[in-house]
């Protein structure tokens, strides 16, 4: 077993996890649930009194054959007997059905919710760690099927009490019978897990070989990533890779089939073995005229009925066994410590961000990222953070956003810890347009930009304003329906009118325009324009950066036309603030600076 596999339950685990299970069911449905109590006793029990009622029926038409009138009128209100419990049995099941469909709904809706709410909520930190990856992964297939596990649980008990109902009932008329399958089960049944346990860890084996077949085919459909498979000519490479771990998976399964083949058909020989005999046990009782014909059918029914629920009771078993290992990673997950949302609320944009001796790490990780920085940022000061590729800025930022905790240091707010203060009413102080931003393709271009405050009152005078700021009017101007356009071919409108595709530049104009609707004291800006052409760039920046405007805008850039505008220029260098100074003093001090942007100031 790997390391990310399920954990593997004794039976008094497996036995608290159905109970687990069942009660979040009961909480989300209390009558779904007892309904389907109740029909598991139902859907065992009528079928058995159903098989009673036509073996008496056929015993008395056969004594109505022979001249008794009176076994004939029995024989007629059997009938009837048995055609209304079959009028009742589907009755009962389609109203189970319709039972079954409403409570997986109810179940599967209430832990996904439960489960969203939790991740969307936890601490920072752990969108990164690897380990919370993976056990996130396994919890949301949990939570998936959530509702489909109770349905097998229910499924499980049901065939329990068929079995026991099969078995008590040959006791009752067959006895010896009763015995002979109950002593062919035991066996029948331990061969069966053992294959099923087999057949959960070949699947758990082959994991990564699945995972990586359906990667390679959901991006086999994806017209960004057929782009570069046929511009590099990959497509019959990757194809070729995808049967590879096809085989690899099937040829596992075949291999697993033909080592359990024997085994298969002594499970199933010692079956038909037992039913044959109980059968020809029965047809010399009759012979003999020590049983009514009627057991015949009454004995078949009821042994197939127990061999049956026997095998299929093995088989929900294994496939229990598999996802109630997972609920140990969703517990494990929905026990992850949240993100504190108390502290000290802010009312206001700041009017002074303090950074005092910051290092940082990432979790799991002994590398510092930021090494001991210091600086301070005016309300309505002007900053660009800038730096070789991997020398912080990125990680600054996310500190700066309270995103992350500093390792050792602290960012000050008015002179209270960030680490303090409300990390919702801080957010509300702020805009972010990171590198790596969301695209709403599932919306239209009015919502894209209405997302940056939805708890404020729709306004289209703002998101006018704002996408003018953005420089992105005149595209969207040109669109086939303007701001009601969705930005993605593969969508349409309620009406069917399709999507249209935007560019780099233009969904970075769109981001753009979602942070400047937004309207914060605080702007944030990581790489706002790398996708923008220079003269838009400008006059972006422009407006940014002009003195009437007091709000405190922090950029990383690397192009020298958008940092020489900024009243002060941070520099970093593997983590560590090297210089710090504004346009003019840092190209004379010819550092670290100059040595960035010596290209560009020759131009």
């Amino acid at each position: 077993m790997t390391k990310d596999a399920p954990k593997k339950m004794t039976t008094v685990e497996f036995a608290k996890a159905i109970i687990e299970v069942a009660k979040i069911s009961f909480k989300a449905a209390p009558a779904a649930v007892l309904f389907k109590l109740a029909g598991i006793v139902v859907t065992a029990g009528l079928p058995i009194i159903i098989t009673f009622f036509a073996a008496q029926t056929i015993s008395k038409l056969t004594a109505a054959y022979s001249g008794n009138h009176d076994a004939g009128q029995t024989a007629l209100i059997y009938v009837i007997i048995t055609a209304l419990l079959g009028l009742f049995t589907t009755a009962w099941n389609s109203i189970d059905n319709y039972v079954q469909q409403s409570m997986r709904y109810t179940v599967e809706t209430k832990v996904a919710d439960m489960m969203y709410r939790h991740f969307l909520s936890l601490e920072f930190w752990q969108y990164d760690d690897k380990r919370t990856a993976d056990i996130y992964e396994r919890a949301q297939k949990f939570s998936q099927f959530y509702a489909y596990i109770f349905d097998h649980i229910s499924s499980l008990l049901s065939r329990i009490v068929t079995l026991l109902f099969a078995l008590g009932a040959l006791v009752f008329f067959q006895p010896v019978i009763a015995l002979f399958v109950l002593v062919a089960i035991v066996p029948g049944v331990y061969l069966q897990f053992r294959i099923s346990r087999s057949n959960i860890n070949l699947w758990n084996q082959n994991v990564d070989a699945r995972r990586s077949k359906s990667w390679i085919e959901w991006n086999l459909l994806q017209p960004h990533a057929i782009t570069e498979l046929r511009l590099l000519g990959l497509a019959d490479y990757i194809m070729k890779l995808r049967q590879s771990y096809r085989d690899r998976d099937e040829r596992a399964r075949l291999d697993f089939e033909r080592h359990y083949i024997g085994r298969r058909l002594l499970a199933d020989g010692l079956q038909a073995l037992t039913e044959v005999g109980s059968l020809v046990w029965i047809v010399v009782q009759i012979i003999n005229h020590r049983q009514p014909i009627g057991q015949f059918i009454y004995v078949q029914q009821l042994v197939s009925r127990a061999l049956e629920s026997a095998t299929s009771f093995v088989s929900e078993l294994g496939t229990l066994d598999e996802d109630l290992a997972n609920l140990y990673d969703y517990k494990t997950f929905m026990d992850f410590p949240l993100s504190p949302r108390t502290g000290n609320l802010l009312t206001q944009g700041p009017n002074l961000i303090t950074i005092s001796d910051v290092s940082f790490k990432y979790a799991q990780s002994d590398k510092l990222v930021l090494k001991d920085i210091s600086f301070s940022i005016k309300k309505g000061q002007h900053i660009a953070i800038i730096g070789e590729n991997g020398a912080g800025k990125s990680t600054l930022i996310k500190l700066l956003t309270g995103l992350y905790t500093p390792t050792t240091g602290n960012i000050a707010v008015d002179g209270v810890p960030l680490s303090s203060i409300d990390i919702t009413s801080w957010h509300a102080q702020i805009s972010v347009l990171q590198q790596e931003f969301t695209k709403y393709s599932f919306t239209d271009i009015k919502n894209n930009v209405y997302f940056g405050r939805v708890e404020q009152p729709f306004d289209q005078k703002m998101i006018d304003s704002a996408l003018q700021a953005a420089e992105a009017d005149d595209f969207v101007a040109k669109l086939p329906h303007q701001q009601a356009t969705l930005p993605d071919n593969w969508m349409e409108d309620a009406d069917g009118n399709p999507g249209t595709n935007l560019s780099g530049g233009q969904w970075q104009r769109l981001a753009l325009a979602r942070n400047f609707f937004r309207d914060t004291p605080v702007i944030i800006l990581d790489e706002p324009t790398s996708a923008i052409d220079a003269l838009a760039e400008a006059r972006i920046f422009d407006r940014l950066f002009k003195k009437s405007n007091d709000k405190t805008v922090i950029t990383i850039s690397h192009r020298l036309s958008t940092v020489e505008k900024a009243d002060q220029i941070i520099v970093l260098h593997e983590g560590s603030l090297v210089e710090q100074g504004t346009h003019a003093e840092l190209v004379a001090l010819q550092g670290q600076y100059y040595r960035l942007f010596e290209r560009q100031l020759r131009k």
